[in-house]
């Protein structure tokens, strides 16, 4: 291939491959009678491995070093780059999680420092959620309630509401522990408790819609999740317990 060919192919420049042969680092196998570059399979070849320590940070002094190393193993090449982009793939997924959680505390309307977003809300990104929440309940005035008090919401009540959900959250994963029975009165009262919280500081939640969303917990496996972790069999406990209290409630 000639030198345009290879610049296009590569999605470099002619000049950059005429800056390689200058100074050693790839220079072609032939040449024309005329003295236009020839490229062989194998300066592709190495034409890619030189790109790739270049995508990753290399300057073309080590990148020179590490390709003309006579006991350099081409696997080793890859696994070495393969580490590479893993390393740069974990920091990069770092980096979006972070501006997600930003780009979260700005729709809220809350302005926070970067610890004091991760403080707040860790694992759990309500964005995530709102757009699913909202086609299946956009036109209730739950949804309508919810999102005027949300948006008013400030760093100490997020802080508050976090603190209430942890609590309540934590005894009931201490009563499954304690060998309680998810339809006891215990149970019953700690799901009441949690009924009480959503309607103070979300939106006004009826026995009836504490059921449904009781449910949710083990019929959707990220709430299902959620409580698994604090304790296994939590999910199935809590949603026993909200819809015990729900049916006492009605009765």
């Amino acid at each position: 291939m000639n030198v345009g060919e290879v610049a296009a192919l590569a999605g470099v420049t002619v000049r950059t491959l005429h800056h390689y042969d200058r100074i050693g680092l790839l220079s072609p196998s032939g040449r024309t009678a005329a003295g236009y570059r020839r490229y062989s399979a194998a300066d592709l070849g190495r034409l890619h491995q030189v790109l790739l320590y270049r995508e990753l940070g290399f300057p073309l002094e080590e990148v020179a070093t590490l390709l003309d190393d006579p006991s350099a193993d081409p696997a080793e090449h890859l696994r070495r780059q393969h580490r590479l982009l893993r390393d740069r793939l974990d920091r990069t997924a770092a980096m979006v999680a972070a501006v997600e959680k930003e780009m979260e505390a700005r729709h809220m309307g809350i302005d926070l420092t970067p610890e004091e977003k991760f403080e707040l809300f860790g694992d759990w990104l309500p964005e995530e959620y709102e757009a699913e929440a909202q086609e299946r309940w956009g036109e209730t005035e739950a949804w309508a309630q919810s999102q005027a008090r949300t948006r008013a919401y400030t760093k100490d009540d997020w802080v508050r509401v976090q603190a209430e959900g942890e609590d309540v959250e934590a005894r009931m994963a201490a009563a499954l522990q304690a060998g309680v029975a998810p339809d006891s009165p215990q149970a019953m009262d700690l799901a009441e408790e949690a009924r009480q919280q959503i309607s103070r500081n979300f939106y006004d939640c009826s026995p009836e819609m504490h059921a449904g969303i009781g449910r949710t917990y083990v019929e959707d496996e990220r709430f299902t999740a959620h409580y698994e972790r604090r304790a296994a069999g939590l999910a199935q406990w809590v949603s026993t317990a909200v819809q015990a209290n729900a049916a006492r409630q009605g009765a």
